[in-house]
């Protein structure tokens, strides 16, 4: 393998069950330019962090667990955010497929350059967070605008990509019957969409922000229970 392109990676798991189809090994790329204020891994924004890898690295790690894959499993990239770093993920992509194995790409979505393109010509499965249901509150919360996720699902649209739309239900912000309906209503803009999951707001991560000395926003927000969940579910 020629490509020595170097990736800034955060960590890696070994076999991730929650991370796409089957079971995935997972690369969570370090480096994030949004601020999501229920970020759980406040540690991967920095660009600065991580630690480089080729190409051939990863792919070496990845086939030692491909007798775990299945017919559905494979590799997840994930962040961070995974499209920072889009001239990267391509190349793996594409490496990853040659060698047999199923890619899944895990985003909040990101502006469409050729580079992205690349990623998406190899890419099987895409894990799509839509954080708000308005641009303004994109514009408010994250910090880019609600026309960059759904353009984004666009371009998958001509890959004709299996899109696994996420949205995380945090009490008082995005738990409204109201707010989960116009989720659900964008979510229809994926042609090939597989299905919605609702993930619950959870606060592990408020240990991270104090050791990195970070103000976490929703410290004082309860976590989302199971009964919310459930419920909101039933509307989908």
């Amino acid at each position: 393998m020629e490509n020595q392109l170097l990736g800034k990676v955060h960590s890696f798991q070994s076999l991730g069950a929650v991370d796409g189809p089957g079971i995935r090994f997972v690369v969570f790329m370090q480096g994030c330019p949004y601020r999501c204020p229920y970020c759980h891994n406040p540690d991967t924004r920095p660009f600065s962090g991580g630690e480089e890898y080729t190409v051939e690295e990863i792919v070496k790690k990845a086939v030692r667990f491909k007798s775990y894959f299945g017919e559905k499993g494979g590799v997840t990239v994930s962040g961070g955010e995974p499209l920072a770093q889009a001239e990267f993920v391509a190349a793996l992509f594409e490496e990853l497929h040659k060698a047999g194995i199923n890619t899944a790409l895990d985003t909040a979505g990101y502006p469409v350059n050729e580079a992205v393109k690349k990623v998406l010509e190899h890419t099987d499965t895409v894990l799509c967070d839509i954080k708000f249901p308005t641009d303004e509150q994109y514009k408010n919360y994250i910090g880019t605008s609600l026309d960059t996720v759904l353009n984004f699902i666009d371009e998958c649209n001509k890959y004709d990509i299996s899109i696994i739309i996420r949205h995380v239900v945090v009490p008082g912000m995005t738990d409204s019957v109201e707010n989960i309906k116009q989720i659900a209503a964008l979510a229809k803009r994926a042609k090939s969409l597989q299905k919605i999951e609702l993930l619950p707001f959870k606060k592990l991560c408020v240990q991270k922000y104090d050791e990195l000395g970070i103000d976490f926003p929703l410290k004082n927000t309860p976590e989302c229970d199971t009964k919310t969940i459930d419920k909101l579910k039933n509307l989908l």
